[in-house]
């Protein structure tokens, strides 16, 4: 077949993570294997930067460089919360045919895609052989199709981490706290928390995830029953947790909430909702130490906390987009698929079947109201990696004498 001779252009969209540049970077190395592939461009921003025509030469990037920013959080390139619409997309297809680019590749979520799906038709129609490939990354970890996205392990190692954190501070000076996890729709990184249990009083207690309806009759009962169990409890809750009639609890909890530019209640970046539950708690329990944090974007780009399964398998997304876009000359979107305890498979799927929507937790993976099930940790599990180990002193206690 012959080959399809031109530039290539990689671009970055929505919230970065830990291991984004992985991808970013095995594109940008993976090309050099290909002559017809002759200048590699990095779009600044995102969507917003290529329209704008600022670019950056990473064909002239040298090797070490690269490595050493393939090991660094954050967009490299940095991204955009852009959603383009027909117009918009219209303008990246037009950019991308005059500066004589022949292989488009956007790093993100759904809607990176669903950008991806709507240039490649646009291209098609215009007779310009474009190659579109959309490569997976968010730490929502709600893509459709693949068994896991980039980027959700190193930020669930970091949950998973801090709540074991939090629950040895909790331990130490008992009392009610509840830390609000990324997730607007799908619970995954919440559930995550659930790897700082090693003791059968271990918190976090009680785990809320979107998938279920919030009630805040049975949070408080089950609150209220943690701390007599145990004289404490330790709560994880997602962001996006709903009430029964599919309304954010935040809204319910606050009368006045803010919104984004997109009219959705903002959920990260703002206190709310932990400061409304522990208020909550306060109110019907009148426990007096009640304490509340919102991770925010600590999770998403935490330095040092990186999953190696999670950097290995996002530099691999990023090769094999470049390798199928120029060897096989078909668009798409790489989807991992799980084989074998534990193996993956890469896999390039139709973008429309994995653009726009999104996917929640399965049922299996949660049980009642607020925990989750030990299917979830066996698929979690290895995407983590390894996990720090702490310990509790193990000695004798001492008889009283004068104490009766």
């Amino acid at each position: 077949m012959e080959k399809l001779t031109g530039r290539a252009v990689i671009a970055m969209g929505g919230g970065p993570t830990a291991v984004i540049n992985q991808s970013l970077v095995g594109a940008v190395l993976q090309a050099r294997q290909y002559p017809h592939i002759t200048q590699f461009y990095g779009a600044f921003r995102g969507v917003e930067g290529l329209v704008r025509e600022e670019f950056v030469n990473l064909s002239e990037a040298t090797r070490h460089n690269l490595e050493m920013v393939a090991c660094t959080p954050g967009a490299g390139i940095r991204s955009t919360r852009d959603k383009p619409d027909e117009e918009y997309c219209s303008r990246i297809f037009q950019v991308c045919k005059a500066h004589g680019i022949r292989y488009f590749f956007y790093i993100g979520g759904n809607d990176s895609a669903e950008t991806c799906r709507i240039v490649n038709q646009q291209a098609q129609a215009a007779g310009y052989e474009l190659r579109v490939m959309h490569i997976p990354k968010t730490i929502d970890n709600d893509l459709r199709v693949t068994d896991h996205c980039p980027g959700y392990g190193s930020a669930a190692k970091f949950v998973a981490q801090a709540f074991a954190g939090v629950n040895l501070d909790n331990r130490s000076l008992p009392g009610v706290y509840i830390g609000v996890v990324m997730g607007r729709h799908a619970g995954f990184l919440t559930a995550a928390s659930v790897f700082a249990r090693k003791y059968p009083d271990d918190g976090p207690h009680l785990i809320y995830l979107p998938e279920r309806p919030f009630d805040q009759d049975e949070y408080i009962a089950a609150v209220d029953q943690a701390y007599s169990k145990f004289g404490r409890c330790v709560v994880a809750v997602s962001e996006g947790i709903q009430d029964r009639s599919g309304r954010p609890v935040l809204a319910g909890l606050r009368e006045q909430v803010e919104r984004d530019a997109h009219g959705n209640i903002q959920l990260s970046g703002t206190t709310s909702l932990g400061d409304a539950l522990m208020d909550l708690v306060k109110q019907k329990l009148k426990i007096k130490r009640v304490r509340s944090d919102t991770f925010g974007y600590l999770q998403r780009s935490f330095l040092g906390c990186v999953s190696e399964v999670d950097a290995n398998e996002a530099r691999e997304v990023g090769e094999r987009a470049v390798q199928i876009a120029a060897w096989r000359r078909i668009d798409g979107s790489i989807t991992i698929e799980r084989v074998g305890d534990y193996s993956v498979r890469y896999n390039l799927s139709p973008l429309e079947d994995v653009a726009k929507e999104t996917k929640a937790m399965p049922d299996a993976f949660i049980e009642g109201a607020h925990d989750v099930t030990i299917e979830f940790k066996n698929y979690a599990r290895p995407l983590l990696g390894e996990l720090p180990v702490y310990e509790r002193i193990n000695a004798p206690i001492v008889e009283k004498i004068i104490a009766e």
